[in-house]
């Protein structure tokens, strides 16, 4: 089980991977939203708002993942993204 604590600091230290793929950087925003909101809990974004789609069909994708669960496969993902661009 990953602590808050843990979850944060991986949350900060993505920030020193800018580059990412776009594909890399929705699965993280997917499970940092399922981590701290929860189920997707708005309608998806007007066929225009390409971005926010994007976005919110990441985060759909991890519907009915627990809170501590997406925590933790949000720390996975860091991991992988540290050890690919280090």
């Amino acid at each position: 089980m990953v602590s808050k604590e843990e979850f944060d600091k991986a949350a900060e230290e993505v920030k020193a991977y800018a580059q990412c793929t776009n594909d890399e950087q929705l699965e993280l925003y997917g499970w940092f939203k399922q981590a701290n909101v929860g189920d997707v809990n708005t309608a998806r974004p007007g066929m225009l708002d390409f971005k926010g789609k994007a976005k919110w069909d990441a985060w759909e994708k991890c519907k009915g993942t627990s809170k501590e669960d997406a925590m933790a496969k949000y720390v996975e993902v860091v991991e992988k993204i540290k050890a690919k661009y280090a």
